[in-house]
């Protein structure tokens, strides 16, 4: 079983596109890349887990003539301000076989969507919604909150309230069973057509600490307890509706001029 929530791309944009004269300034590309390493259920509802590597792309800006997208600098961790930014997530295909035995595989789907944020010193609140381009076709989202400590090492640390909601498509693919699938599993997964709502709410910690100008270390840890439609899935009943991941990465920033 190789589904992961864990493994994403999240792109950062700026919230606006401004021209600049073009004279005196000098042309520029601003990015991040992170890898590392993530232990996550093996599939929304599973009691069981995998070990598996987990990634991430920031934009942080690009200046090319007139134009100006961002800034030209590493844009440090829950930086205060406000504005939009693009998300991607992966979730990896579903097999059916074990305790799934009679469920049709799910394949492999990518989100891609958009979120808003805003950021104090302390705090910060945003939401994102995706759509499955590839895969489920259904959308989903997230919404949460953060209380942020900054420390004069560069240490971040920020933690706080998660909540996930997908809308009819996207339960019915990763929670339902039809008619059909309940014959092929033998009575044990009984026909469930989930509707639209919060797939689960949470916690999530995490921390970051830069190591030098361009390079940092970044770690999590998130709890999320299934509700609603998505818990009372015969798939969960015979799983967890607690749901526990972690992930470390290194974070390497690259900023080019030309």
């Amino acid at each position: 079983m190789t589904m992961t929530h864990s493994l994403r791309l999240v792109t950062a944009l700026s919230c606006g596109l401004i021209a600049l004269p073009a004279v005196a300034q000098e042309s520029g590309l601003s990015f991040s890349i992170t890898g590392g390493a993530a232990v996550s259920p093996d599939y929304f509802g599973s009691n069981s887990h995998s070990v598996r590597p987990t990634g991430g792309f920031g934009f942080n800006g690009l200046r090319f003539g007139a134009l100006s997208f961002g800034a030209l600098r590493a844009v440090e961790e829950f930086e205060p301000g406000g504005g939009f930014y693009g998300t991607f997530r992966f979730i990896g295909k579903r097999e059916g076989k074990d305790e799934l035995e009679g469920l049709e595989d799910v394949k492999a789907s990518v989100e891609i969507g958009i979120g808003a944020q805003y950021t104090e010193e302390f705090w910060q609140v945003y939401g994102e919604m995706r759509y499955g381009v590839i895969g489920h076709k259904g959308v989903a989202g997230e919404f949460g909150a953060n209380v942020i400590y900054r420390g004069e090492s560069g240490l971040v640390l920020n933690a706080g309230p998660r909540a996930e909601f997908g809308n009819g498509r996207f339960h019915r693919t990763y929670f339902g069973v039809t008619e059909e699938e309940e014959i092929a599993s033998g009575g044990n997964l009984t026909e469930f057509t989930p509707s639209a709502g919060f797939k689960s709410i949470g916690v999530e910690v995490g921390a970051f600490q830069p190591l030098s100008a361009d390079w940092g270390l970044s770690g999590s840890v998130r709890f999320d307890r299934l509700r609603g439609d998505a818990a009372s899935s015969p798939i969960v009943q015979q799983g967890a509706r607690n749901q526990i991941s972690a992930e470390i990465g290194l974070t390497r920033h690259f900023n080019l001029r030309f």
